[in-house]
């Protein structure tokens, strides 16, 4: 029988002023230790490969902190970094694999390229002529998606930042974007209620998978690339089978996750594939088994909607992004084996 997770919020990383040392436990919810930052987050939030950095995105750049576990004990310097350039609100962040180089997408309509060590700006990729929503590094970090507002999908080169494919299809903004883990997929999300499947290399449509009702979010791969996670602005996630390609798209979907009062801005599947968490203007995140689709955990410490969840490259940690200013950490603990008489 497939264990309960059990879930203990360790502290608050980021919030929206920074007032006196008590402040980081002022009025905190059950089980937080902490609360500090600065700023107003306006897009996602986005772990290092190694764990060690979160990016926030927010109204003045890129927060990066320190989640290691020296840094999460000591609520005064989890701080590493802002990196400032855009002229607007930064909407996604997002590391490449070999976690050198962080991408972002902007309010501005311009993606950037950051030194993910030094925080010097590598490159500004202009041709978007509308907001950009949402970023992703394929796999062997050759490639930039970038999804926008003026409704295409483009493909960067990581390294020149020269623009190699427009993919065009979508009739509504493109506000998530992901790579399938072998890299030969892309997905896309649309507030044109459909998600679209890309071939990656070729640029060449692959597939609409359509059934939300209103607007799609975000998109997610799992992690053996067999299913796809979409969030919705119709409350619901839907999980579609990616490996039923051969098949009509109206039996591609797998199962719809239901319980979300309001709209589901992120999902994210879990290291392990066993666990999809999902953010909504609810306020809370919640966690589904991804084998019966069962609600797992309601998690709730958020005063307003939740804008992303992130789980840590290790699986043991997920964090929650929220539009009242703070980044949540929550530990996931497995329970204690079976006792084996």
């Amino acid at each position: 029988m497939r264990a309960t997770v059990t879930l203990f919020m360790i502290f608050i990383l980021f919030s929206f002023n920074t007032f006196a040392t008590d402040y980081t436990r002022l009025g905190l919810p059950e089980d937080a230790k902490a609360r500090l930052g600065k700023g107003w987050i306006s897009g996602n939030i986005a772990y290092s490969p190694d764990g060690t950095q979160l990016a926030v995105a927010s109204s003045i750049g890129i927060w990066l902190y320190d989640t290691t576990p020296h840094q999460v004990e000591n609520s005064r310097n989890r701080k590493v970094a802002l990196l400032t350039g855009h002229r607007d609100d930064v909407k996604s962040v997002t590391y490449s694999p070999d976690g050198g180089t962080i991408a972002s997408g902007s309010w501005d309509t311009t993606v950037r390229l950051w030194d993910a060590v030094t925080g010097q700006q590598k490159a500004i990729l202009t041709e978007h002529t509308a907001p950009v929503f949402s970023v992703a590094f394929s796999p062997d970090g050759g490639t930039i998606a970038s999804g926008s507002w003026d409704t295409t999908v483009r493909l960067w080169d990581a390294v020149t930042g020269q623009q190699k494919a427009i993919l065009a299809g979508h009739t509504g903004a493109v506000s998530g974007v992901a790579f399938s883990p072998d890299g030969g997929t892309l997905a896309s999300g649309s507030w044109d209620n459909t998600v679209r499947l890309w071939d990656a290399v070729t640029g060449q449509q692959k597939a609409i998978l359509t059934g939300h009702t209103y607007g799609g979010w975000s998109v997610a791969f799992s992690p053996d690339g067999g299913t796809l996670a979409n969030g919705s602005w119709d409350n619901t996630v839907r999980l579609w089978n990616l490996t039923r390609l051969w098949d009509i798209p109206t039996r591609w979907q797998k199962g719809i996750l239901t319980g979300h009062t309001a709209r589901v801005f992120s999902v994210a599947f879990s290291p392990d594939g066993g666990t999809l968490a999902s953010g909504s203007w609810d306020n809370t995140v919640r966690l589904w088994d991804t084998t019966t689709g069962w609600q797992k955990a309601k998690l709730k410490g958020h005063r307003y909607g939740v804008r992303s969840v992130a789980f840590s490259p290790g699986g043991d940690t997920l964090a929650s992004g929220s539009y009242d200013g703070t980044v949540l950490l929550w530990v996931v603990t497995p329970p204690a084996p079976a006792n084996p008489r």
